[in-house]
Formats: C-alpha cells, structure tokens, sequence
C-alpha cells in the first residue's frame, strides 16, 4: 500500500500507474482537465490496453467539457460509460489497473486539484477493495444498483453515512479530520459528543456552527481532501465530507486504512499543516498588547472608536454583527492596530475574505439542501 500526497507528488503516480496497464484500465471521472493524463490514457489504448472510461454526467459549470472529452476518448478508441442522473453528483475517482491495483482518489484529473491542492491517494492491491471498486464501476457504468459487501470500502449513499458516523463514534483519544465543510447535523452531533467525552479534535477546514473544538484553515495551498485520522491507528481517506448531500445524495467513494506506515504519514502530514495555520491565523489576529521600550501600551475608548471609523471607511458596508466584531478586535489590538498601516491592510483582508466565505458556503449549502429535496422527491415518484 502507498500513499499518494498532493501537490507534492504532483500527477506522476497517475501517469506511472496508466503506463504500467498491461490488459485494462478503468476509470471513474469527475472533473478532468489533464492532457498529460488524457494522452497517457489514449498511448494505453493504441497498445492494446482496453481503456474504460466511466465521467460524470454532469457537473457544476463544466458539463460541456465532459462532452468534448467523451469524443476525444471515443475518437481514440476508448471505451466510453456515462453515469446515471439518480444521483445529484457522481464525484468519485478511482483507477483500477489491470483489475489488480487500486488508486483510490480524494482529487480530480485537474492542475487545480493535483498541483495547488492538499489532497491524497491510496494505491492498494487489497483483494476486497479490488473487487468492490470493481463491482462500483460495473454498476455505476451499467446503471444497476451497487450493494457494498464490506464497511472499509466506504460508498456514498451506499454506506457512508453509517460507517462514517461509526467511525467516529469508536475514537477512544484523538480525531484528526481534513474536510471543507462539516455540516451533517448527525455528524455534528457526534463530534460534539466526542468532544464532551475527552477526544481531542482537530479540524483543518471549516465547521458549521459553533464547534467546541479546534478548527483552523488550511494555509498555503487549497484544501481538497476528506480525511479523518482516529486515535493514530485508522484513517478514512475519499471524496466524501460530513456534508448530508455527499452523504445522502452523491456517488462518493474512499477506504478506510489501518496500515501503519501510511497512518503516520498522514499524520505527520496533519500536524505540519496544522502547525502552519496556527501560525498563519496567529500572525494574522493583533496581539492583545504590545510592550515597547519597557512598558504596556494601551488604548483608549476614542482612539479605538477613530481606529474604527478609519478601519470602516476602507471596508465594503458590513453587517452589524460584523462591525461590532471588527470594535472588539481593535479595543484588544494596542499600539500596533493604531500606527501599523499592515495590520489594518491585514484586518480589512481578514474581513473581506470572512465575508466571501460565509456567502460562497451559505450559497453553496442553501444549493445542496436544494439539490437533496429534489433527489428525495425523484426517488418519491419513482
């Protein structure tokens, strides 16, 4: 077993593993913007490789893309399956070579993905999860349903929601969790039950709600992984986040490892990560006080009030809750937020960036609650 770590390994294991195919590659696709890997596969087939190609049938702002690449794949002799329309997303990535080894995938055959994003992969040559992933494509290309015959392969909506909250529930210690955005209100519920039982829970991401633990974003790179590392001895490693939709309503798909070697990589990996936004956020917040020459500098109520005023002539017009959170930090701010150009400049960008934020995520969970009505109400008429 091998693990896969982006952007570090950059496209390279793909590119060796499709080179490698002697008798068949089946590939499951979602985004896809690669010509390196689109070459890599159009060579395997010009050797004689069977090459097959299941891709979504639709995603969000690139549908007309996954049409052109169904021609050039059928132009080059590839063999093409489209998925169903049942799912509101099929997001999963996977390569299985010649039916013997896996690449389970927590990215997309894209540069954003594999060059500007922490995301990973899981190489195995588990029988099982050779013969699931098998079995899912088959399925999946075929429009009949998938029925997992194993809890470590772990399939949206198949058994995602069950293993997962299993998953976390048996942390005895320690949780440790990449995930863009948590807000399955079962999953919630369980972390926060964990969290009153004593587990230490770390979250590299972003939460909805108020979380009673320790969460921080991802410093310089995109984060794109879903990952939970329990009590340093498993992990979870797929496409799938604490989301209901990606529980519910999607194709996703991803493994839970217990290799030792691989678990502590990940955590190695999770605690640099973790370490560097602490620090990044750190930077980023005013300190409480700042002691020159000797002494404590403190601020008064009218210098804060015209820090204030300054600080809100330069920033778009912000909710009232926001500006009285923008008061409190500069009350706490001392000398540095009132003669240090750069921290305003800093401020004004923390502030903005919060804003966009909480829009693209409000936008985007308001579209997936959506997207999981209509799901249900299909399946209802069907």
């Amino acid at each position: 077993m091998k693990l896969i770590i982006e952007p570090a390994d950059s496209v390279a294991p793909l590119l060796s593993a499709i080179k490698s195919a002697k008798k068949s590659i089946e590939i499951a696709i979602f985004r896809f913007d690669r010509r390196d890997v689109e070459m890599a596969l159009k060579t395997a087939a010009d050797r004689g490789v069977k090459v097959n190609v299941l891709i979504a049938f639709s995603n969000r702002g690139g549908e007309e893309g996954l049409r052109k690449l169904e021609l050039r794949c059928l132009t080059a002799g590839i063999i093409v399956a489209r998925t169903a329309d049942d799912l509101i997303r099929y997001h999963a990535k996977y390569i299985l070579i010649d039916r013997r080894v896996l690449y389970m995938l927590s990215f997309n055959f894209t540069h954003l993905d594999i060059d500007h994003s922490r995301a990973f992969g899981i190489v195995t040559t588990h029988a099982n999860w050779v013969t699931e992933a098998e079995k899912l494509f088959r399925a999946d290309c075929t429009r009949t349903e998938y029925v997992p015959a194993t809890e470590t392969f772990v399939v949206s909506p198949a058994n995602s929601r069950k293993v997962l909250g299993t998953f976390l529930k048996r942390a005895k210690k320690e949780l440790l969790i990449y995930d863009p955005k948590i807000s399955d209100k079962e999953m919630l519920n369980i972390l926060q039950e964990q969290a009153k039982a004593g587990v230490e829970i770390k979250v590299i991401g972003s939460v909805d709600g108020h979380a009673p633990f320790s969460v921080q974003k991802l410093s310089g790179t995109r984060l794109h992984t879903r990952t939970i590392i329990r009590d340093r001895h498993q992990a979870f490693v797929g496409s799938q986040s604490l989301r209901t939709a990606e529980l519910d309503a999607r194709r996703e798909v991803g493994l839970i490892i217990d290799d030792a070697k691989l678990v502590a990589k990940l955590v190695g990996i999770f605690e640099t990560d973790w370490a560097s936004a602490c620090e990044k956020n750190a930077l980023a917040l005013p300190k409480d006080s700042d002691t020159r020459k000797g002494h404590s500098v403190t601020v008064s109520a009218k210098e804060t009030e015209k820090t204030v005023q300054a600080l809100a002539k330069k920033l778009d017009p912000l909710a009232a809750t926001v500006k009285r959170a923008v008061k409190i930090a500069v009350a706490k701010a001392g000398d540095d937020m009132l003669h240090d150009n750069g921290v305003k400049d800093t401020m004004k960008r923390v502030v903005k960036q919060a804003v966009k934020e909480a829009v693209k995520e409000a936008v985007q969970d308001a579209q997936d609650t959506q997207d999981v009505k209509e799901a249900k109400k299909a399946k209802s008429e069907t």
